[in-house]
Protein backbone atom coordinates (compact mmCIF):
# COMPACT_ATOMS: atom_id res chain seq x y z
CA UNK A 1 0.00 0.00 0.00
CA UNK A 2 1.00 3.39 -0.90
CA UNK A 3 3.23 5.03 2.66
CA UNK A 4 0.95 7.97 2.45
CA UNK A 5 -2.38 6.02 2.71
CA UNK A 6 -1.07 3.45 5.27
CA UNK A 7 0.09 6.34 7.44
CA UNK A 8 -3.51 7.40 7.33
CA UNK A 9 -5.28 4.13 8.28
CA UNK A 10 -3.30 3.51 10.97
CA UNK A 11 -3.42 7.18 12.16
CA UNK A 12 -7.74 7.16 11.43
CA UNK A 13 -7.51 4.03 13.62
CA UNK A 14 -5.31 5.11 16.70
CA UNK A 15 -7.17 7.88 17.17
CA UNK A 16 -10.72 5.19 17.25
CA UNK A 17 -9.07 3.70 19.97
CA UNK A 18 -10.78 4.46 23.55
CA UNK A 19 -7.88 4.86 25.14
CA UNK A 20 -5.99 7.26 22.65
CA UNK A 21 -9.53 9.60 22.19
CA UNK A 22 -9.09 9.74 26.36
CA UNK A 23 -6.42 10.90 26.29
CA UNK A 24 -5.98 13.04 23.26
CA UNK A 25 -9.88 14.46 24.90
CA UNK A 26 -8.05 15.20 27.98
CA UNK A 27 -4.83 16.58 26.75
CA UNK A 28 -5.17 17.40 23.30
CA UNK A 29 -7.41 20.79 23.92
CA UNK A 30 -4.84 23.37 24.26
CA UNK A 31 -3.18 21.56 21.01
CA UNK A 32 -6.29 20.98 18.85
CA UNK A 33 -6.30 25.42 18.46
CA UNK A 34 -3.85 24.90 15.96
CA UNK A 35 -6.77 23.62 13.55
CA UNK A 36 -10.02 24.58 15.45
CA UNK A 37 -10.70 28.33 16.11
CA UNK A 38 -11.84 27.44 19.59
CA UNK A 39 -15.39 26.10 20.97
CA UNK A 40 -17.72 29.26 20.82
CA UNK A 41 -18.83 31.35 17.65
CA UNK A 42 -17.10 34.25 19.12
CA UNK A 43 -14.00 32.11 19.24
CA UNK A 44 -14.72 31.72 15.00
CA UNK A 45 -15.50 34.84 14.45
CA UNK A 46 -12.35 36.21 15.24
CA UNK A 47 -10.30 33.88 13.24
CA UNK A 48 -12.59 34.51 10.73
CA UNK A 49 -12.13 38.86 11.38
CA UNK A 50 -8.22 38.36 11.26
CA UNK A 51 -8.42 36.27 8.60
CA UNK A 52 -10.40 39.04 6.52
CA UNK A 53 -7.55 41.46 7.65
CA UNK A 54 -5.17 38.68 5.27
CA UNK A 55 -7.23 38.81 2.25
CA UNK A 56 -8.39 35.14 3.23
CA UNK A 57 -12.09 34.09 3.23
CA UNK A 58 -13.51 31.95 5.76
CA UNK A 59 -16.19 29.29 5.70
CA UNK A 60 -17.14 28.71 9.31
CA UNK A 61 -18.11 25.27 10.17
CA UNK A 62 -19.99 24.05 14.03
CA UNK A 63 -18.37 20.72 14.48
CA UNK A 64 -20.70 17.87 14.83
CA UNK A 65 -21.25 14.50 13.48
CA UNK A 66 -23.20 11.09 13.94
CA UNK A 67 -25.62 12.69 15.89
CA UNK A 68 -28.26 10.28 16.82
CA UNK A 69 -31.25 12.54 18.91
CA UNK A 70 -33.54 14.89 17.22
CA UNK A 71 -32.92 16.54 20.15
CA UNK A 72 -29.53 17.26 19.93
CA UNK A 73 -29.82 17.37 16.12
CA UNK A 74 -32.36 20.38 16.68
CA UNK A 75 -29.76 21.89 19.14
CA UNK A 76 -27.53 22.02 16.40
CA UNK A 77 -29.59 23.65 13.57
CA UNK A 78 -30.91 26.23 16.12
CA UNK A 79 -27.03 27.07 16.42
CA UNK A 80 -26.30 27.06 12.55
CA UNK A 81 -29.27 29.54 12.79
CA UNK A 82 -28.04 31.57 15.05
CA UNK A 83 -24.61 31.54 13.16
CA UNK A 84 -26.32 33.23 9.93
CA UNK A 85 -27.90 35.55 12.03
CA UNK A 86 -24.52 36.63 13.77
CA UNK A 87 -22.17 36.68 10.95
CA UNK A 88 -25.22 39.26 8.90
CA UNK A 89 -23.72 42.21 9.71
CA UNK A 90 -20.12 40.92 8.87
CA UNK A 91 -18.01 42.77 6.28
CA UNK A 92 -16.75 39.11 5.01
CA UNK A 93 -18.68 36.83 2.57
CA UNK A 94 -20.97 34.74 4.24
CA UNK A 95 -20.46 31.27 3.73
CA UNK A 96 -21.37 28.00 5.73
CA UNK A 97 -20.92 24.31 5.86
CA UNK A 98 -22.79 21.83 7.31
CA UNK A 99 -22.72 18.00 7.87
CA UNK A 100 -26.05 16.30 7.37
CA UNK A 101 -25.16 13.82 10.35
CA UNK A 102 -25.17 16.49 12.73
CA UNK A 103 -28.72 17.42 11.48
CA UNK A 104 -30.04 13.59 11.75
CA UNK A 105 -29.77 12.02 8.65
CA UNK A 106 -29.13 8.82 10.41
CA UNK A 107 -32.21 9.16 12.17
CA UNK A 108 -34.22 10.00 9.21
CA UNK A 109 -34.09 11.27 6.01
CA UNK A 110 -36.70 13.43 5.89
CA UNK A 111 -36.02 14.87 9.08
CA UNK A 112 -32.39 15.82 8.07
CA UNK A 113 -34.14 17.61 5.06
CA UNK A 114 -36.35 19.30 7.05
CA UNK A 115 -33.79 20.68 9.10
CA UNK A 116 -31.56 21.87 6.42
CA UNK A 117 -34.15 23.42 4.29
CA UNK A 118 -35.30 25.69 7.49
CA UNK A 119 -31.27 26.40 7.61
CA UNK A 120 -31.18 27.48 3.80
CA UNK A 121 -34.51 29.50 4.41
CA UNK A 122 -32.65 31.54 6.59
CA UNK A 123 -29.14 31.54 4.91
CA UNK A 124 -31.27 33.28 1.78
CA UNK A 125 -32.91 35.77 3.72
CA UNK A 126 -29.19 36.50 4.95
CA UNK A 127 -27.55 36.30 1.80
CA UNK A 128 -24.92 33.50 3.08
CA UNK A 129 -23.79 30.32 0.91
CA UNK A 130 -24.19 26.99 2.48
CA UNK A 131 -22.30 23.93 1.96
CA UNK A 132 -23.15 20.29 2.78
CA UNK A 133 -20.27 18.76 3.57
CA UNK A 134 -19.54 15.05 2.69
CA UNK A 135 -18.67 12.86 4.99
CA UNK A 136 -17.80 8.88 4.54
CA UNK A 137 -18.52 6.74 2.02
CA UNK A 138 -22.29 4.94 3.39
CA UNK A 139 -23.39 8.83 3.50
CA UNK A 140 -22.67 9.52 -0.05
CA UNK A 141 -25.87 8.78 -1.62
CA UNK A 142 -28.53 9.99 1.14
CA UNK A 143 -26.01 13.45 0.98
CA UNK A 144 -26.81 13.17 -3.15
CA UNK A 145 -30.11 12.35 -2.89
CA UNK A 146 -30.71 15.55 -0.77
CA UNK A 147 -28.84 18.19 -2.09
CA UNK A 148 -30.90 17.12 -5.81
CA UNK A 149 -34.01 17.48 -3.27
CA UNK A 150 -33.12 21.00 -2.17
CA UNK A 151 -31.88 22.21 -5.60
CA UNK A 152 -34.82 21.32 -6.86
CA UNK A 153 -36.90 23.24 -4.11
CA UNK A 154 -35.28 26.20 -5.49
CA UNK A 155 -31.89 26.44 -2.98
CA UNK A 156 -29.50 27.81 -5.41
CA UNK A 157 -26.96 29.00 -2.94
CA UNK A 158 -26.02 25.67 -2.25
CA UNK A 159 -23.10 23.71 -2.94
CA UNK A 160 -21.90 20.04 -2.43
CA UNK A 161 -18.82 18.33 -1.44
CA UNK A 162 -17.07 15.32 -4.17
CA UNK A 163 -14.10 13.18 -2.63
CA UNK A 164 -11.09 12.18 -5.12
CA UNK A 165 -10.55 8.61 -3.25
CA UNK A 166 -13.75 7.75 -3.72
CA UNK A 167 -13.74 4.87 -6.93
CA UNK A 168 -17.77 6.54 -7.43
CA UNK A 169 -17.33 9.95 -7.58
CA UNK A 170 -16.12 10.46 -11.66
CA UNK A 171 -19.38 9.10 -11.94
CA UNK A 172 -21.31 10.96 -9.06
CA UNK A 173 -19.77 14.46 -10.93
CA UNK A 174 -21.06 13.39 -14.25
CA UNK A 175 -24.44 12.85 -12.52
CA UNK A 176 -24.33 16.53 -11.31
CA UNK A 177 -23.72 18.15 -14.23
CA UNK A 178 -26.83 18.65 -15.37
CA UNK A 179 -27.52 20.85 -12.42
CA UNK A 180 -24.43 23.02 -12.40
CA UNK A 181 -23.17 22.28 -8.78
CA UNK A 182 -21.05 24.47 -7.13
CA UNK A 183 -18.19 21.78 -6.23
CA UNK A 184 -15.52 21.15 -3.44
CA UNK A 185 -13.43 19.31 -4.61
CA UNK A 186 -11.30 17.55 -1.55
CA UNK A 187 -9.19 14.28 -1.28
CA UNK A 188 -10.95 13.00 1.76
CA UNK A 189 -10.12 11.82 4.73
CA UNK A 190 -12.32 8.84 6.00
CA UNK A 191 -10.81 5.27 6.76
CA UNK A 192 -12.21 3.43 3.58
CA UNK A 193 -11.22 -0.34 2.22
CA UNK A 194 -9.45 -0.81 -1.07
CA UNK A 195 -12.62 -1.21 -2.89
CA UNK A 196 -14.46 2.05 -2.06
CA UNK A 197 -11.33 4.00 -2.36
CA UNK A 198 -8.29 4.05 -4.36
CA UNK A 199 -5.35 3.07 -2.02
CA UNK A 200 -2.78 5.09 -3.49
CA UNK A 201 -2.18 8.64 -3.24
CA UNK A 202 -1.06 9.37 -6.86
CA UNK A 203 -4.46 7.92 -7.55
CA UNK A 204 -6.43 10.32 -5.70
CA UNK A 205 -3.90 13.43 -6.77
CA UNK A 206 -5.17 12.11 -10.40
CA UNK A 207 -8.35 11.79 -10.05
CA UNK A 208 -8.85 15.18 -8.16
CA UNK A 209 -7.43 16.70 -10.59
CA UNK A 210 -9.61 15.06 -13.39
CA UNK A 211 -12.82 16.33 -11.25
CA UNK A 212 -11.73 19.72 -11.10
CA UNK A 213 -10.95 19.99 -14.64
CA UNK A 214 -14.34 18.28 -15.94
CA UNK A 215 -16.59 20.66 -13.42
CA UNK A 216 -14.35 23.82 -14.57
CA UNK A 217 -15.03 22.25 -17.59
CA UNK A 218 -18.05 22.29 -17.89
CA UNK A 219 -18.86 25.65 -16.80
CA UNK A 220 -19.55 25.31 -13.22
CA UNK A 221 -17.88 27.41 -10.06
CA UNK A 222 -15.03 24.65 -8.40
CA UNK A 223 -13.56 25.33 -4.94
CA UNK A 224 -9.93 23.61 -5.34
CA UNK A 225 -9.40 22.43 -1.60
CA UNK A 226 -5.93 20.77 -1.34
CA UNK A 227 -2.73 21.83 0.23
CA UNK A 228 -0.87 20.01 -2.37
CA UNK A 229 1.31 22.53 -3.63
CA UNK A 230 1.73 20.67 -7.15
CA UNK A 231 -1.95 20.29 -7.42
CA UNK A 232 -2.36 24.11 -6.43
CA UNK A 233 0.25 24.60 -9.34
CA UNK A 234 -1.03 22.57 -11.87
CA UNK A 235 -4.74 24.08 -11.34
CA UNK A 236 -2.94 27.49 -12.06
CA UNK A 237 -0.87 26.38 -15.23
CA UNK A 238 -4.27 24.41 -16.65
CA UNK A 239 -6.78 27.34 -16.20
CA UNK A 240 -4.18 29.73 -17.96
CA UNK A 241 -4.15 27.37 -20.63
CA UNK A 242 -7.55 27.03 -20.50
CA UNK A 243 -8.75 30.34 -20.42
CA UNK A 244 -10.95 29.76 -16.88
CA UNK A 245 -11.41 33.39 -15.44
CA UNK A 246 -10.29 33.36 -11.92
CA UNK A 247 -13.81 34.09 -10.63
CA UNK A 248 -14.87 31.25 -11.59
CA UNK A 249 -12.68 28.87 -9.14
CA UNK A 250 -11.11 28.89 -5.42
CA UNK A 251 -8.47 27.81 -3.62
CA UNK A 252 -9.54 26.08 0.00
CA UNK A 253 -7.60 25.05 2.94
CA UNK A 254 -7.70 23.91 6.29
CA UNK A 255 -7.49 26.49 9.10
CA UNK A 256 -3.96 26.66 10.45
CA UNK A 257 -2.72 24.75 7.99
CA UNK A 258 -0.38 25.96 5.67
CA UNK A 259 -0.81 29.53 6.75
CA UNK A 260 1.79 30.54 4.99
CA UNK A 261 0.64 28.94 1.27
CA UNK A 262 -2.81 30.56 2.13
CA UNK A 263 -1.29 34.04 2.33
CA UNK A 264 0.72 33.76 -1.06
CA UNK A 265 -2.30 32.45 -3.04
CA UNK A 266 -3.90 35.60 -1.81
CA UNK A 267 -1.52 38.00 -2.71
CA UNK A 268 -1.30 36.23 -5.85
CA UNK A 269 -4.42 37.67 -6.63
CA UNK A 270 -6.14 34.52 -6.09
CA UNK A 271 -9.56 33.86 -4.13
CA UNK A 272 -8.77 31.86 -0.85
CA UNK A 273 -10.91 30.77 1.61
CA UNK A 274 -10.23 28.87 5.10
CA UNK A 275 -12.29 26.42 6.65
CA UNK A 276 -12.50 27.93 10.40
CA UNK A 277 -14.38 24.69 12.20
CA UNK A 278 -15.10 26.02 16.49
CA UNK A 279 -17.20 23.73 18.98
CA UNK A 280 -17.10 21.73 21.57
CA UNK A 281 -17.57 18.38 19.62
CA UNK A 282 -13.83 18.29 18.19
CA UNK A 283 -12.15 14.99 18.21
CA UNK A 284 -13.22 13.50 15.34
CA UNK A 285 -12.27 16.56 13.11
CA UNK A 286 -9.23 16.57 14.96
CA UNK A 287 -8.48 13.39 14.61
CA UNK A 288 -8.54 13.26 10.78
CA UNK A 289 -6.30 16.59 10.93
CA UNK A 290 -3.61 14.33 12.47
CA UNK A 291 -4.26 11.35 9.89
CA UNK A 292 -3.44 13.50 7.11
CA UNK A 293 -0.07 14.09 7.31
CA UNK A 294 2.55 12.96 9.75
CA UNK A 295 3.69 16.50 10.52
CA UNK A 296 0.59 16.91 12.05
CA UNK A 297 1.25 13.88 14.16
CA UNK A 298 4.66 15.14 14.80
CA UNK A 299 3.41 18.50 16.07
CA UNK A 300 1.14 16.38 18.08
CA UNK A 301 3.23 14.61 19.66
CA UNK A 302 5.70 17.40 20.29
CA UNK A 303 3.07 19.48 22.43
CA UNK A 304 2.05 16.46 24.77
CA UNK A 305 5.46 15.70 25.68
CA UNK A 306 5.99 19.57 25.96
CA UNK A 307 9.00 19.31 23.57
Amino acid sequence: MDPTMAYRGLALSLAANPLVRRALTVNGRRLALRFVAGETLDDALRVADRLYQEGILTILNLLGEMVRSEDLARRFKEQVIRMLDTVADRPWARYISVKLTELGVDISEEFAFDQLAEILERARDRGCFVRIDMEDSAHVDVTLRIYRRLRAAGFDQLGIVLQAYLRRTESDLEALLPLRPNVRVVKGAYKEPPEVAFPSKRQVDDNFLRLVRRNLGAGNYTAVATHDRRIIDSVKVWTRQAGVERQRFEFQMLYGIRPDLQRALAREGYTVRAYVPYGEDWYSYFARRIAERPENLLFVIRGVLGV
